[in-house]
């Protein structure tokens, strides 16, 4: 007896259905990976909403390698605060007093140079140590006679100032030698053959696209050695060739006009060293630890009184890097240099990640906090908008990113 069997055979799969299938895939992982790290990747995707939407509003005109380059020169001086401000703050802390402070190292400055024709190598010397002794002072009343750190730097914010003012007899003091003047608007110098690239800066761009590469995969490796929650490989291989893609168009862009910028070699130093403390040293995680929990922080040994006025220390030593920059970009000593530094900076840390209850942020969030608002300050320059709208504007973006801190918190604690 036969019986008559008729196999099915499959359905057949749409026109490109694997494909459309694996986009759906990749995206949906996408989405996975964004949501379980949106304290991380939220303001860096903000940031690259800003560029791509300011680049179509200004017809390309806010890309453009001259652009770029007087983008990173005229906020240089903002970064290397918001590096030191997010330590501040992640401890749990705030300061003031850099804005004041960074106008009183550039006034000291100019009347070591300019008056006193001090060699600027001393003065740059000197002055990093007036802004040591500066921020350790307000580190030792902080964190050894417990005046709370808002009290002690707004009291700095009006002592630096009227020293400034006193220091300059009101009027504006320059133009400073050479060399320092380099530190504010020069460039690596040009070296190799003929490229139409700067050679130099293309090969700084190789290092460090391979440097990230390095670490990235060492950090992975590490977490996983540890037995980590890590992110799927093809997440973090996207997440690979978004970092090098934009390494590598930076690296074009400055290649293409006069190469990169000295002080952008000393934010990528500050960058990476403080990176690098922040989460391998001892010190970084101490830091975490008493913004993060103070009374669970002294029971585990950590002395918090020491690492506070170090962090404090630490500002001080910035604000002066930060006011030998600014003053060697304006070529001068003003009275009213260094006017709301201190509140960019703070909105800086803030943007990029910070937590106004401390223990929480990155240096590299910081830096990209300080590009949200230059770029929002370049870009609205390009569509000559008014400064009364900038105002606002920056404002909305600080309330809209410090809300995003709060919404994000309470997701995690329910």
């Amino acid at each position: 007896m036969s019986t008559d069997v008729t196999a099915k055979s499959p359905a057949p799969a749409p026109p490109g259905g694997s494909g459309e299938a694996a986009g759906l895939g990749l995206l949906q992982l996408v989405l996975t990976g964004l949501r379980r790290n949106m304290r991380q990747y939220g303001m860096l995707i903000a940031l690259g909403l800003i560029v791509v939407l300011f680049a179509i509003w200004t017809d390309g005109d806010l890309l453009l390698p001259r652009n770029v380059s007087n983008l990173v020169l005229q906020n240089s001086y903002i970064l290397i605060l918001a590096i030191g401000m997010m330590l501040v703050i992640i401890a749990g802390h705030i300061d003031l007093s850099v804005g004041s402070l960074t106008a009183f190292v550039g006034a000291f400055a100019a009347v070591l140079t300019v008056q006193h024709g001090v060699a600027w190598p001393v003065a740059l010397v000197l002055c990093l140590l007036v802004g040591a002794v500066a921020g350790s002072v307000q580190g030792y009343l902080i964190a050894y006679l417990g005046i709370p750190s808002f009290i002690v730097t707004l009291a700095g914010m009006l002592l630096f100032r009227g020293l400034t003012e006193i220091l300059l007899k009101g009027q504006t003091l320059g133009p400073f030698p050479d060399g320092l003047q380099k530190l504010g608007n020069g460039f690596l110098p040009e070296v190799g053959p003929n490229t139409n690239y700067h050679n130099l800066t293309l090969l700084l761009g190789l290092v460090l696209i391979a440097a990230v590469v390095w670490q990235e995969f060492q950090d992975r490796r590490r977490q996983q050695e540890f037995s980590l929650d890590v992110v799927p490989v093809r997440l973090f291989l996207l997440k690979l060739t978004a970092l090098v893609a934009a390494i590598l168009a930076l690296t074009l862009l400055l290649a293409s006009y006069k190469g990169a910028p000295i002080v952008l070699i000393i934010l990528g130093v500050l960058v990476v060293g403080y990176g690098y403390i922040m989460r391998n040293a001892v010190f970084g995680r101490h830091i975490y630890a008493i913004g993060g929990n103070l009374p669970a922080a002294k029971l585990s040994g950590v002395k918090d009184k020491k690492v506070t006025f170090y962090v404090f220390l630490n500002m001080g030593v910035l604000a002066a890097l930060a006011g030998m920059v600014v003053a060697a970009r304006l070529n001068a000593a003003s009275p009213k240099a260094g006017v709301n530094f201190e509140l960019e900076a703070i909105a800086s840390s803030f943007i990029g990640g910070a937590s106004m209850s401390g223990g929480v942020g990155t240096v590299l969030g910081a830096i990209i906090g300080g590009l949200v608002l230059g770029v929002l300050n370049n870009g609205m320059n390009l569509l000559s908008v008014g400064t009364d709208w900038q105002q606002v504007i920056k404002g909305l973006a600080l309330l809209v990113a410090v809300g995003f801190d709060v919404w994000n918190k309470r997701k995690s604690g329910s």
